[in-house]
């Protein structure tokens, strides 16, 4: 096996990988109970919406909330800095919580794609569905995971890295 394929949050071995993955985590000064509600948290304009969003009663419906707001709710500068955001979010994730952190290193070098099932441009940006798509949140976990073996994340927040021309800008 050259890969570890993750979806599902209550998946037994790899589900942690999941934004969905109910921990909770501090970021920004804030507590979340999901990663994807701390990713989600910086995508609302108003505070209202934000707190809207986040009122949602489980992380697959804050996600869902999120991707349906209207571009007015959405923060100007959202496709500029949420790549660099889920970064952080996920470097919180994996130096908060020991237990985590060991699960992705003991991946060794594998490739680890999110692997969605149903065919969307959502799904294809942050992971793959039949064996299509940019699979970012997978590429995002490996680098924290190289990060993290290099000891380059004691508890810092991952440095902003430059966006490749291919990354797209929407969801």
């Amino acid at each position: 096996m050259d890969e570890i394929r993750f979806y599902r949050a209550s998946d037994e071995t790899f589900g942690c990988f999941s934004n969905l993955y109910r921990r909770p985590m501090e970021f920004e000064n804030e507590v979340f109970d999901t990663a994807e509600h701390a990713y989600q948290a910086g995508k609302a304009r108003k505070s209202e919406v934000r707190e809207w969003i986040l009122a949602a009663p489980s992380p697959a419906l804050v996600a869902m909330a999120a991707h349906g707001l209207y571009w007015w709710d959405i923060r100007s500068d959202w496709s500029k800095i949420k790549f660099d955001r889920m970064r952080q979010v996920l470097n919180a994730k994996f130096t908060q919580h020991e237990d985590l952190r060991e699960i992705l290193l003991s991946t060794g070098d594998l490739r680890l794609v999110e692997s969605a099932t149903v065919d969307n441009p959502v799904n294809r940006l942050w992971g793959e569905v039949k064996g299509q798509g940019k699979n970012m949140l997978g590429h995002m976990l490996m680098e924290v995971r190289a990060q993290l073996r290099q000891g380059d994340l004691a508890g810092a927040v991952l440095k902003p890295r430059v966006r490749r021309s291919n990354e797209s800008l929407t969801a």
